[in-house]
């Protein structure tokens, strides 16, 4: 057995209930006063250089750098909901430096390109900072870096062998890590400063938004696009109506000269894109404030992102609200795929899965006692096969979208802006030139393999957690041929 596994069996469900007892089912980060209200939906008959089809952080900053890299380009942007209501208002806000999901990842898939791509991911978190100075952008900033955390004793050698290889990290053996944070589970800590930073994900959003209007980007919401196609000298987009994106009489038509596609886990107007990513469903908890004496116990003075290194991690990060007082935000574990890769409003929520992250939670921080949950939610990641971005380019590359970013989308997305930027104007450089734009990861197989490929490889992750980290023939084998799944 795991430690998880042992808290599931050490917490009562009476305990739970209460946990959960008056939380909302609603994103915590959503749940905010300075929500922007929403701007009118497209209508009519529109035209303009480049259209973004997508309001989520991949879109936004798409539009954002299209203004800064020529204030006269007419650029549009349509979200079929609300700007960052899906994955970017959804996630734990770990703004991470890695283009390849992780170093170890990279290797796997990228060999060639791994330092190269270390060095990128750095380059784009520095300049995310500088944008957010830049514009005075109110979205919860912190370069605290993130503590990677051993929750099992075979962990611990992982951690120092990462210390070996990379002296800039600051190894903690296990009194300096509870010493840092008060969790009997934590055995050892690897804290990665550079390359790491903290954000609220919403606002985030939001302020990319704010600027975004301000370069004077044409934002619409409730306007999905629906349909795309590819005339001599321009592209057509139809708008539909709804947010379901049916109705008997289009709302807009488009005219544009160049499309930036960024709707990621939605399905793209580019079928063959479609059977590169599955949608993923990611649960995360917010708990009530702490009181000044909790937060006295548990320590964390230093506000680093926590993850574990299990096969099924945990993020976990503190946050304030409004009137400055700690919160503690818990997610992870499970990762659950749905027949058909299915996007149903029910699958947002998973009380199985919060009942096991509260489990987890009071068996993590026995310090904070019976403290209860003011939010719980789910979302949907795009995930690819090698667990990282990938580039579909269409009809002369005046079409190009980006998705696959499997969960670490909030600094990697502000890269594959710049990537489908280039290709879109035609700009032949490092960035267009690297692998990682030019290979595709293996797409999934049709149903109902895929659904059986996916119960299998997270029956297989969890066998390996409760394994000491070894990979059986099944995980062996697809990371053999290039379908790897790592954490």
């Amino acid at each position: 057995m795991t430690t998880y596994d042992r808290a599931e069996a050490a917490v009562s469900a009476e305990r739970i209930d209460s946990a959960l007892a008056g939380t909302k089912r609603e994103p915590y980060w959503l749940d905010d006063p300075r929500r922007p209200e929403a701007v009118p939906p497209a209508r009519g008959d529109l035209s303009c250089d480049l259209a973004v089809v997508g309001g989520g952080y991949t879109g936004l900053w798409t539009a954002l750098l299209a203004k800064e890299r020529d204030p006269n380009r007419h650029v549009m942007l349509f979200e079929g909901k609300r700007i960052g209501w899906a994955a970017s208002g959804r996630n734990g806000g770990f703004c991470e430096a890695s283009l390849t999901h992780g170093a170890s990842n990279g290797e796997r898939h990228l060999p060639k390109e791994t330092a190269r791509l270390h060095e990128l991911g750095l380059e784009n978190v520095r300049e995310i900072g500088e944008t957010v100075r830049r514009y005075n952008m109110d979205c919860g900033y912190e370069e605290t870096g993130v503590l990677r955390v051993a929750t099992e004793e075979h962990q611990v050698a992982w951690l120092q062998a990462d210390a070996n290889k990379h002296p800039e990290l600051i190894y903690m053996d296990r009194d300096r890590v509870r010493a840092e944070v008060n969790s009997p589970l934590y055995h050892a800590g690897l804290w990665e400063q550079e390359g790491n930073v903290l954000v609220q994900p919403a606002r985030l959003a939001w302020e990319l938004r704010r600027v975004c209007l301000e370069l004077g980007v044409e934002i619409y919401e409730h306007s999905p696009v629906i349909d795309l196609e590819a005339g001599r000298d321009h592209i057509s987009l139809t708008v539909g109506g709804t947010e379901s994106g049916t109705t008997e009489q289009p709302l807009a038509t488009v005219t544009a000269q160049r499309v930036a596609l960024a709707s990621n886990v939605f399905p793209s107007l580019l079928r063959r894109a479609r059977p590169f990513t599955v949608p993923v469903w990611d649960y995360a908890l917010m708990s009530n404030p702490l009181t000044a004496e909790q937060s006295a116990a548990l320590g964390w003075s230093e506000n680093q992102g926590l993850a574990d290194m299990n096969n099924r991690f945990h993020y976990i990060r503190k946050t304030r609200d409004d009137e400055g007082r700690e919160r503690i935000l818990f997610g992870g574990y499970d990762a659950l795929y749905h027949f058909g890769k299915g996007l149903k409003e029910e699958y947002y929520d998973s009380e199985p899965t919060y009942r096991r992250l509260v489990a987890h939670f009071y068996e993590t921080f026995p310090v904070l006692g019976d403290l209860g949950f003011s939010h719980a939610w789910g979302g949907a990641i795009d995930s690819c096969s090698r667990f990282f971005s990938f580039f579909t380019r269409a009809h002369g590359d005046r079409v190009v979208g980006s998705s696959g970013y499997t969960g670490l989308g909030v600094g990697a997305t502000r890269f594959g802006a710049n990537v489908t930027l280039d290709l879109l104007d035609g700009v032949d450089s490092e960035r267009t030139r690297l692998e990682l734009v030019r290979k595709k990861p293996i797409p999934f197989p049709p149903e109902p393999v895929a659904w059986m490929g996916v119960q299998i490889t997270t029956s297989e992750m969890a066998r390996s957690d409760r394994n000491q980290g070894k990979r059986g023939l099944w995980l062996s084998t697809m990371d053999a041929i290039g379908m790897g799944f790592d954490s």
